[in-house]
């Protein structure tokens, strides 16, 4: 057996690979997304069983095959069990893995999106948290974390400082916000101060304090539009689970 290696990670996804395996894809904090085997995961007493789903957070020992990692051992530091009873959180909870599964390279630092995550499933079970909200928090977080922020502080046409108070659009196609001075995009749409407050929170709070604020119905509705199409034209193919999250909120 080569050398073994302990990183620490979350399991994206997990399918069945031949009678008793399965084919799992971690992202880890240390090599960023890889794929590893777990042999036997699937027979009733492995030790493998309960470590190989997906929202399971943990320590995994691997050691490097010929063309993948292979699973030795597993301690598991939180599971997220409590995701399975609750609707529509649970797939809300896919959905978020699928993103960081998208977004996911081997070989890079994979620190931000997991603590991304370990803090997005925690605010999913917080009863008192918008899962809406959640959604959009992850999303213009994710983008923060891939470098694909945009611009909220500065009129993306004359780049003077934007205050909280004053008119403001947002332009997809500009991507960021304009001021009340500059000619506005043929795709902007004023935002509210608020919305304004809650995006640029968004993109620049302590991970421990991501969750921690709420908004108005009317702002809610105003960040679901700037959002979910701000992350929609960066990705170029569907996200499977999004579109079953949508068909369970129908």
């Amino acid at each position: 057996m080569n050398d073994l290696i302990t990183v620490q990670g979350v399991v994206l996804s997990a399918m069945p690979v031949g009678e008793y395996d399965r084919r799992m894809v971690l992202l880890t904090r240390e090599r960023g997304k890889i794929s590893c085997f777990a042999k036997g995961a699937r027979r009733p007493k492995s030790p493998f069983m309960a470590a190989s789903g997906p929202f399971v957070f943990g320590n995994f020992t691997l050691y490097e095959g010929r063309s993948s990692y292979n699973l030795h051992q597993a301690e598991i530091t939180h599971q997220f069990m409590e995701l399975t009873k609750k609707q529509p959180g649970i797939y809300y909870g896919y959905y978020f893995l699928e993103l960081a599964d998208y977004f996911g390279r081997e070989g890079i630092d994979g620190k931000d999106v997991l603590n991304l995550l370990y803090v997005t499933m925690l605010a999913l079970l917080n009863e008192k948290i918008d899962d809406r909200l959640v959604r959009c928090v992850y999303e213009m977080r994710t983008m923060t974390v891939q470098g694909m922020m945009p611009s909220l502080y500065a009129c993306v046409r004359c780049q003077k400082k934007v205050d909280e108070t004053g008119p403001v659009w947002f332009s997809q196609s500009m991507h960021g916000i304009s001021c009340g001075s500059c000619p506005s995009a043929a795709d902007a749409f004023r935002i509210l101060p608020g919305t304004l407050a809650a995006l640029r929170y968004m993109v620049s709070a302590p991970m421990g304090k991501l969750y921690t604020f709420s908004v108005t119905e009317e702002i809610l509705r105003e960040l679901e539009k700037v959002v979910h199409a701000y992350l929609y034209a960066a990705l170029d193919r569907p996200v499977k689970s999004l579109d079953i999250l949508k068909m369970m909120l129908l």
